[in-house]
């Protein structure tokens, strides 16, 4: 690799862990700053798509993901009554199922376990208070006052990134008006693939994560001034929106729900970095560049994408700024392409959460169509 030797990665979530493992499989020394001391994953399950498990396979991981994992095919979905509407994702490609269920710990801990292989360093409990964003390289100031240079800067940290602040200046991502619950159950016995219900006040979706685990999510909106809540509201609201669904499944785990701790609620929220992604020796990839909301369960696929394609383009440039600049002509249209659509489905979820008629000519089937076309499609 011509461009670069020492990188510095912030942010320590599948995104930064994908690039580091990426960089790493190449010669590159990685360092990885992360603000917590230990892993403490937020989230509970995540779902891949063959676009995500492609991206792993790259990266060595994808068998892994798939045997610690829950392999299933198609989403099937449902009124809130039980009437069956339809199938949902891509068929299976290769060696790879339409789906993948797994713990968002499981995920990280299996990246993490690979990165540490390959000779990444984390640097826990650390993370990055000031940049001198040169044109040959970058020197960081840590929280612990030590200063060092690196080729590169990767910023990862999330939507709300420090990094994304130190680089680019103030930039607030944007409330899509619908909230988000989360929360993981043992596998319940009717379920043999992921089954999504809609209803009026909400959607829910039951997901395998492996043979003995599930989760649920369910999106709903709670309202643009303050979709916040206090913690011991979410027990008994989340069973309340569980009650306008009969199906078996969704009534077997209501009297589950006990502990507010357990709850994973979450305002969705989108940010769109202008491009490029970059300035001098940093760049921003995943969610701190173009977080998308979950209505098409493509996130974190869009993280690991980037890790990869940014990880190849530094390898075959002799200079950052083309390494980076490839970068963007690979990443910014296709990531636009499922943010504009994922944020489309949400704005219609909305208003009819609402009650309120979707715009004319609105096309949910369509829409969703396009987004998995393009999410199949190379990265």
């Amino acid at each position: 690799m011509s461009a670069v030797k020492k990188v510095l990665v912030v942010g320590g979530g599948i995104g930064g862990q994908s690039v580091a493992i990426a960089l790493a499989q190449k010669g590159v020394e990685v360092e990885i700053a992360e603000r917590l001391d230990v892993y403490n994953v937020y989230g509970v399950g995540i779902i891949q798509q063959m676009n995500a498990l492609r991206a792993l396979d790259e990266l060595g991981l994808a068998d892994e993901t798939m045997k610690q994992g829950y392999p299933y095919g198609q989403l099937k979905m449902y009124t809130s009554t039980g009437h069956f509407i339809g199938l949902a994702g891509a068929p299976p490609i290769g060696k790879y199922p339409s789906h993948n269920g797994i713990s968002r710990r499981t995920l990280h801990e299996i990246m993490y376990d690979k990165a540490i292989k390959l000779g990444v360093h984390y640097k826990m409990g650390t993370t990055v208070t000031h940049i001198e964003n040169n044109k040959d390289d970058v020197t960081v100031t840590f929280t612990d006052n030590t200063k060092k240079t690196y080729d590169i800067l990767i910023a990862s940290d999330g939507i709300n990134s420090d990094m994304r602040k130190l680089i680019f200046g103030d930039f607030k991502p944007k409330y899509m008006g619908v909230s988000v619950w989360r929360y993981a159950f043992k596998k319940h016995e009717d379920l043999d693939t992921a089954y999504m219900y809609y209803g009026k006040r909400s959607k829910i979706g039951f997901i395998p994560m492996s043979d003995d685990s599930m989760y649920m999510f369910l999106v709903s909106a709670e309202g643009a001034d303050n979709p916040w809540i206090e913690k011991s509201a979410y027990v008994p609201m989340l069973k309340d929106y569980l009650s306008e669904f009969p199906a078996k499944i969704a009534q077997d785990i209501i009297p589950q729900i006990t502990e507010p701790d357990l709850v994973n609620y979450r305002p969705i929220e989108a940010s769109h970095l202008p491009d490029p992604w970059f300035k001098n020796r940093a760049i921003v990839i995943g969610d701190g560049a173009h977080a998308t909301v979950p209505q098409l369960g493509s996130g974190a696929a869009l993280a690991l994408e980037d890790g990869v394609v940014l990880a190849e383009e530094l390898d075959k440039a002799d200079t950052v700024e083309k390494a980076f600049t490839a970068f963007m002509k690979r990443r910014h249209q296709r990531c636009m392409a499922i943010v504009d659509a994922s944020e489309t489905l949400a704005e219609w979820e909305l208003l009819e959460f609402e009650g309120k008629p979707l715009p004319e000519g609105a096309n949910i089937g369509q829409v969703i169509g396009k987004a998995v076309g393009t999410l199949m499609a190379p990265h």
